[in-house]
């Protein structure tokens, strides 16, 4: 499943509009939708490939501040999309595996590794659920995952698990990922709770286009989307043996997801006197030694 600064996940919870979509196919209507998406996000301006490979940073600040140094670092990046992030932590001197559902964006990040020369990079198409085995139960320094990444899993503990089969003894868990209490606000003005913020029923959705291009001509629309609490995600971590070493809250976001938000320093922000309410949070969880 695709990551990236990228996937938002469901603009709000909302009934299903696709009455006739089996919930249950989540995973087979999520892999079409990314499927499809991947040309146009690696021809598109969204991502600007030409840009990073002439250098640009495409890891938040407080996310390489909150990581540390990765140097000669093993670090799997689980879904990870067409690998922009990935190999940005790459050119920070780590050494990256990613991981994604899609096959397409895997062969993307192979092809966009290659024009950069992040030769020692590797790529594993599959389901997260089924990372561990993918990876012949090897273990990582950093696993690395977020921004939009937890919406397209419907049981968030059996992720939790995982995730921590994965970090090897000593090394930590990072996750940057957009607030849920952002998935109760209206677009409309950003501060109207409107939305069940418990609400774990799927969310089906049938939109054509992509964050990355709305005009874009597409066929595979429907996704299945679900809401996680924050408690649940960090009661997660905890519950698959993970020490919590922070959670941080941050009221700033990567798009514009309310049509009042206003960009602000690289982030959208609600405009200056307005209550504050958290639109992104980071944690970092680590694997006793």
């Amino acid at each position: 499943m695709s990551s990236e600064t990228s996937a938002p996940g469901p603009s709000a919870p909302s009934t299903p509009s696709t009455p006739s979509a089996d919930p249950g196919k989540w995973l087979e209507y999520n892999r079409a939708n990314w499927d499809e998406r991947v040309p146009i996000h690696v021809d598109g301006e969204f991502y600007d490939l030409a840009s990073f490979v002439a250098g640009r940073e495409t890891l938040a600040e407080f996310e390489l501040a909150e990581v540390g140094d990765v140097r000669g670092k093993r670090l799997l990046h689980l879904q990870s999309h067409i690998g922009t992030e990935t190999l940005g932590w790459a050119r920070h001197g780590a050494v990256v595996t990613g991981l994604d559902f899609s096959g397409p964006a895997m062969a993307a990040a192979a092809s966009l590794a290659e024009r950069i020369g992040v030769t020692d990079s590797r790529w594993f198409t599959s389901d997260v659920y089924d990372a561990a085995e993918a990876l012949g139960g090897e273990q990582f320094d950093v696993v690395y995952t977020g921004k939009g990444a937890l919406c397209w899993l419907p049981d968030i503990e059996r992720w939790a698990r995982v995730a921590a089969s994965v970090v090897k003894p000593g090394g930590f868990l990072y996750l940057s990922e957009f607030h849920p209490f952002g998935n109760t606000l209206r677009e409309e003005d950003g501060r109207t709770v409107g939305y069940d913020y418990f609400d774990a029923s799927p969310q089906v959705w049938d939109e054509p286009g992509t964050y990355a291009d709305a005009a874009a001509a597409t066929r595979e629309n429907v996704t299945v989307e679900f809401n996680h609490g924050l408690g649940d995600i960090v009661s997660a971590l905890i519950a698959a043996g993970l020490r919590l070493e922070f959670l941080h809250e941050f009221d700033k976001t990567m798009f514009a997801r309310y049509q009042v938000l206003e960009k602000r320093d690289g982030f959208y922000r609600l405009p200056e006197g307005m209550p504050r309410v958290p639109l992104m949070f980071s944690l970092r969880a680590s694997k006793p030694a």
